[in-house]
């Protein structure tokens, strides 16, 4: 009996959509679930890409970097060359290598003492506000926040201390492809990638993550010259992100005063709480990989060279995964969401990320019964979908 030959994988189906549209930026949601019922592999002709849009596709992706490499993470040469060589834009073995001293610092070892100084923090800024009655969420809390304990972490002073929000900003919207937030946010990103080209050890506070990273280039832990790079990393990818995944807890926890309960009720839900709020609004809107070769996903031809996008935030909404997608639910904890990757290029700060949301999800359930809030404001951006003002026009006290 003749073995009948595989199936001849299939052409991924078109869709007209412009990824990187004002409008799609601000509610991908339903362009998501359009592209992910056309197919888990998708090309976008307006973007020049094929986008991946199921949870199984997208994980199967980020495992695979031998096939899918990181050395096109953007969506533009330009910014695809100046990240060559970092950990952000490498293939094993050299992002094995730089990788190591990125999370060195970042390890559950390394967080455990850090807990105690970052819960104290949290807690006396939701005291302070509670107090006030009244503030503006994203300034007072989900920048406030994140860009103090980071700033003390890595040991920024002068310049960098006062640049950290506007530079990581520009960071990740260069990451998009030519357009004009591109355009307009490149000598921005020129800012940082100079200061940490000419960044020192004196120049970051002794003691400080920062500081260790020229400690390990010197004892030839990482090549010469590539301490800055890494402080790059951490300033670069994780502010904005981190600053986005807190204003999103603060909507989603306000405009679910029925999930605080569960959290006020139960602390121990607060861990898996982070999670169900990253899945249901993921931090990263797309982020990119290169075919390195011919390869089939999920049945559909992926040419090799062919830039693809990883919708992260279509892939933590499919319903082949998670039942109930749309729904917003502490209690469903789902650790395995898409929105710190997954693989060799997993989020390399994503302790420290939970660290701090833990931390200010545990302050609110604490003291606030209930906060009101105002309508949001969203301003389009390439790669981080963050809320850009969240009025919270009263606090009701737990």
């Amino acid at each position: 009996m003749t073995t009948p030959p595989p199936p001849r994988p299939l052409t991924p189906p078109s869709s007209p959509v412009d990824l990187f549209a004002d409008d799609v930026l601000l509610d991908p949601y339903p362009v998501y679930a359009e592209l992910r019922e056309l197919g888990p592999v998708v090309h976008l002709p307006a973007n020049g890409v094929h986008v991946l849009t199921r949870y199984a596709t997208i994980r199967a992706a980020l495992a695979d970097w031998e096939s899918y490499s990181s050395a096109s993470i953007g969506f533009n040469p330009q910014v695809n060359e100046a990240l060559a060589g970092t950990s952000l834009a490498s293939d094993p073995p050299d992002h094995t290598r730089l990788r190591a001293t990125l999370t060195e610092n970042l390890s559950p070892r390394a967080l455990r003492g850090l807990r105690p100084g970052i819960e104290a923090k949290a807690d006396a800024l939701v005291a302070a506000l509670v107090e006030r009655g009244s503030f503006e969420a994203i300034d007072a809390l989900a920048r406030a926040f994140p860009l103090e304990v980071v700033a003390d972490l890595i040991g920024f002073t002068g310049e960098a201390r006062a640049n950290m929000l506007r530079w990581g900003q520009a960071a990740m919207q260069v990451i998009g492809p030519l357009n004009p937030r591109t355009a307009e946010s490149f000598p921005v990103a020129g800012e940082l990638y100079e200061w940490c080209a000419r960044v020192r050890a004196e120049d970051l506070a002794d003691g400080s993550v920062g500081r260790g990273i020229f400690v390990a280039e010197a004892r030839g832990a990482i090549p010469a010259g590539t301490a800055g790079q890494i402080i790059h990393q951490y300033l670069g990818a994780g502010v904005d992100t981190t600053v986005a995944a807190l204003g999103n807890t603060l909507a989603l926890l306000g405009s679910h005063p029925e999930q605080l309960a569960l959290l006020r009720a139960d602390p121990a839900l607060i861990p898996g709480a982070f999670a169900e709020i990253l899945r249901y609004w993921a931090p990263v809107h797309a982020w990119g990989r290169r075919a390195s070769r011919d390869t089939v996903l999920d049945g559909y031809l992926v040419p090799g060279g062919a830039q693809l996008a990883l919708l992260f935030g279509a892939g933590n909404r499919d319903p082949r995964h998670y039942p109930d997608p749309d729904a917003f639910r502490v209690e469903r904890a789902p650790r395995d969401h898409l929105s710190f990757g997954y693989g060799p290029h997993g989020c390399a700060g994503q302790g420290l990320a939970r660290l701090e949301a833990h931390a200010l999800i545990g302050a609110l359930a604490r003291r606030v019964d209930r906060l009101v809030l105002g309508p949001e404001t969203r301003v389009p951006a390439n790669i981080t979908r963050s809320i850009d003002a969240l009025p919270v026009l009263e606090v009701v006290p737990a």
